[in-house]
Order: structure tokens, then C-alpha cells, then sequence
């Protein structure tokens, strides 16, 4: 759990509730569902026309991240990485099926797999690195969906905006429609906004961090498998893969 994401969002949210009221504002007058319906929903589907099917669905499944990401590079993971090579230059690289049985990520289980067949370490990383640079693009395409969200978001507001001002306009004559109207016309363009630069593009730019991350990891995985395939003595590899932290 990223208890740093949540707390940036409640103070981003917090701030701007408070700052209403503290103008001598209402914070409900910010609660506005026209408003809110033309820049979410405008938003939402003009992101749907410019995504193909699979990123679209990438994108969903990797928003969880920004409250509770995947693991990075750890210590842990280089220590067992090179626990591999230990147990490969007393049992062999077949003695490592046990490990290849017990691992549960599937980056490290094709290491692995590739390193028991005895794979030549200039095939493995060939493979390797082209998995680590097609998931790294990929995840990275995924991300830049919200930052493009975050680029519609703004212009959609300003559409709310314009089709409040023409209800005003439409209504003149009855004061008392004219409040709605005005409202919807403020508001959606704080929407608009807010959600840009509160909201999206702030989750693009995490995700991607996130992705290079996931990337330094399987790149720690394919050095250390590499170098136990070309024999290298485990405290080399140890601190080779130290180097990566």
C-alpha cells in the first residue's frame, strides 16, 4: 500500500474544499452532476476512441498501482537471485528444477527455465531483453493514456463551459434558470482542470516510473540467471547485482 499517493490525495482534494470555504464559499457549490458528466464521461470515452482494445484494458488493470504498485528492486530479490548461483555451482544448473517449481513470477520462471535447458547465455539474453523492452514499451503505452486523458480533460471542461454560458444565454429571460447554467459553466472547467493536474497526469507519470522500474528488476533477473550461466563465482554476482540498487 502507497500511503504517500493516498495522503497526496486527500491534501490535493482537502486543499481545494478548504480553500472554497475559506473564500466564503459552500464546498457543495463545487458538486455539480452536468458538470461532472461532461468532463468525466467526455474524457473517459474520447480516451476509449483514441485506445486500441489491449492497451485500454492494460491501462485499467495497471490504475491499481498508483495505491498499491509492484514490487520493485529489493535486496531480497538479489539475494535470491543469487542464492540460484550458489545452488548451481554445488548442484548444478539441474539442481535449480526445485526453484523453477516454487517460482511464481513468470519473467524469472523463463529465466529460469532457459538456464535448467542449458541455454548459451548470448541466447538468453537475446530473449530476454526482447520480453523486457516489448512489456516495458507496452506498460509504457498503457500509462501514456492517462497523460493523454490529462490533455483532454482541460479542452472537455472548456466544452462544459460554453454549453453552460449557451443555457444562460437560452434563458435570460427566467432568472431563475440562469443560476444552473453558470454554475455548470465554472465548474466543468475546474473539472476540467483539477482533473488534469490533480489526477491524470499525475498518474501517468507514476505509472511510468513504475514500469522502469518493473524493467530494472527483469533486468537484475537476466544479469544474474546470464552470469550464473557463464560461471561466474556467486560473491561476483552478488555484488554485480548490488550494483543495481
Amino acid at each position: 500500500m502507497d500511503l504517500l499517493a493516498i495522503v497526496g490525495i486527500t491534501v490535493a482534494v482537502a486543499a481545494i474544499l478548504l480553500g472554497q470555504v475559506w473564500e466564503g464559499g459552500r464546498a457543495a457549490s463545487l458538486i455539480n452532476g452536468p458538470a461532472l458528466l461532461i468532463v468525466g464521461g467526455g474524457t473517459f470515452g474520447a480516451m476509449m476512441i483514441q485506445a486500441p482494445f489491449d492497451v485500454f484494458r492494460r491501462a485499467m488493470q495497471m490504475l491499481p498501482w498508483v495505491i498499491a504498485p509492484p514490487k520493485g528492486l529489493t535486496i531480497d530479490q538479489v539475494r535470491k537471485v543469487v542464492g540460484w548461483g550458489q545452488k548451481a555451482r554445488k548442484n548444478g544448473l539441474l539442481g535449480l528444477e526445485d526453484d523453477l517449481d516454487r517460482e511464481v513470477d513468470p519473467f524469472a520462471r523463463r529465466a529460469l527455465q532457459m538456464l535448467v535447458d542449458g541455454k548459451e547465455p548470448a541466447t538468453i539474453r537475446m530473449v530476454l531483453e526482447m520480453e523486457i523492452n516489448t512489456r516495458e514499451n507496452y506498460d509504457l503505452a498503457a500509462a501514456k493514456i492517462f497523460e493523454s486523458m490529462g490533455g483532454y480533460a482541460p479542452t472537455i471542461g472548456i466544452i462544459g463551459a460554453v454549453m453552460g454560458l449557451i443555457q444562460v444565454m437560452e434563458n435570460l429571460s427566467d432568472p431563475t434558470r440562469l443560476g444552473s447554467g453558470i454554475a455548470t459553466a465554472f465548474v466543468a472547467t475546474i473539472y476540467g482542470v483539477a482533473l488534469a493536474n490533480l489526477f491524470l497526469l499525475p498518474v501517468a507519470n507514476k505509472l511510468k516510473a513504475l514500469v522502469r522500474r518493473q524493467s530494472q528488476r527483469r533486468e537484475m533477473i537476466m544479469e544474474g540467471v546470464i552470469s550464473i550461466a557463464d560461471g561466474e563465482n556467486p560473491r561476483n554476482i552478488e555484488m554485480k547485482l548490488k550494483s543495481l540498487l
